[in-house]
């Protein structure tokens, strides 16, 4: 196991596009750390540069505290996963399991007897003598993540591992890998675009956007008090509601919008707000704090028309329009609401975020 430490790391291309603008963070020993982001955001690139796949234009990087910028990617002690597998279609299983470990030169009975350990963590014990043709799309994932595993690596680097799974497969492979993480306790770098594996597996998650790391935190905090505008629209499914309004504090915080008033109560950030009376900001709201309330409730924050109604079993996902704003609410199931009705809404004056609209920075 072994600490990553990037500072001020930087890729840029010919074309003079900064793919990767001065990324500095550090990846615990035995963490798994996440990185996250639209495609073409740069996370790949950034992984590549730690294998060593790509050439690093500026900034250090360490692995074990060894400077590795000029180090081949064989001689930094790391095992890649990637997206497509990468499989040897002509060999077995156990060959593919294997076959890091023959380069090597490592002894025929250790092999065997890594290969059967990982081979029976992986439940790939009945496939041993299969060939990459005959295996599922899960257990090709398998043998590609247990190709990694046998060689006993002081850091794995896990490209998309799962984005060619189906949802069934993904969510179990989630699982899997999580469960192997813990087991291990290897320094992981986890690329992927999708916030919900981000989430649950990173110790820590790095959101990138066009180059630059825009948080570094771990999941909940970044999901409770994201750094800027694109953190808190990029995590959260469905995503952060966000409504440009100007601030008024006349009897208690309210924001008026296109669409009317919005009630905003007393929040925690009264104070760091003070600044901007009169001026225009961006709100945030999960839909978790939007909540329909009761004929003759008095708490009303803001009401809007419902457009469309999605039950998905546990709760029931209200899509509305606040003026020309978007808004999405959950709500409890059996909820009584009819498309095109104005439903009343109130909102939890805890959980409010507030940004401001020129760089999309949070306040308070």
């Amino acid at each position: 196991m072994a600490i990553v430490s990037l500072d001020h790391v930087r890729k840029v291309y010919p074309n003079g596009h900064a793919a990767v603008a001065g990324a500095s963070f550090d990846v615990g020993d035995g963490e798994l750390l996440v990185l996250v982001g639209p495609s073409g955001c740069g996370k790949t690139t950034l992984l590549r540069m730690i294998a060593g796949l790509e050439s690093i234009d500026a900034g250090t990087l360490r692995i074990g505290g060894r400077v590795v910028n000029e180090v081949p990617p064989k001689d930094r002690d790391i095992a890649m996963v990637f997206q497509n597998y990468a499989l040897y279609p002509h060999m077995t299983v156990a060959e593919n399991l294997g076959f890091g470990l023959r380069l090597r030169g490592t002894p025929r009975a250790e092999i065997a007897q890594r290969v059967a350990e990982v081979a029976r963590l992986l439940e790939l014990e009945q496939r041993l003598d299969a060939r990459p043709a005959a295996l599922s799309g899960g257990q090709r994932q398998r043998v590609a993540l247990g190709r990694a595993m046998v060689r006993q690596p002081a850091v794995f680097l896990l490209d998309e591992p799962l984005s060619n799974l189906d949802a069934r497969l993904r969510l179990a492979m989630r699982v899997e890998i999580a469960r192997l993480h813990r087991r291990f306790g290897t320094t992981t770098v986890y690329v992927t675009h999708d916030q919900i594996e981000a989430m649950t597996l990173g110790q820590r998650i790095v959101v990138f956007d066009r180059g630059v790391i825009q948080q570094v935190d771990t999941p909940m905090h970044l999901y409770d008090r994201p750094a800027n505008l694109f953190v808190a629209g990029f995590l959260g499914s469905p995503a952060m509601n966000l409504l440009r309004g100007t601030l008024h504090m006349d009897d208690g915080l309210a924001l008026a919008t296109a669409g009317g008033t919005i009630r905003l109560g007393t929040p925690p950030q009264m104070d760091a707000l003070a600044d901007w009376r009169d001026r225009e900001v961006v709100l945030g709201l999960r839909p978790e704090d939007l909540h329909p309330l009761a004929a003759g409730d008095p708490a009303i924050a803001l009401e809007a028309r419902l457009e469309v109604l999605e039950p998905v079993g546990n709760e029931v996902i209200l899509n509305l329009r606040h003026g020309d704003s978007a808004l999405v609410a959950r709500a409890p199931p059996g909820i009584a609401c009819t498309v095109g009705e104005t439903v009343r809404l109130g909102v939890a004056a805890q959980r409010l975020h507030f940004f401001d609209p020129r760089d999309g920075a949070r306040i308070g």
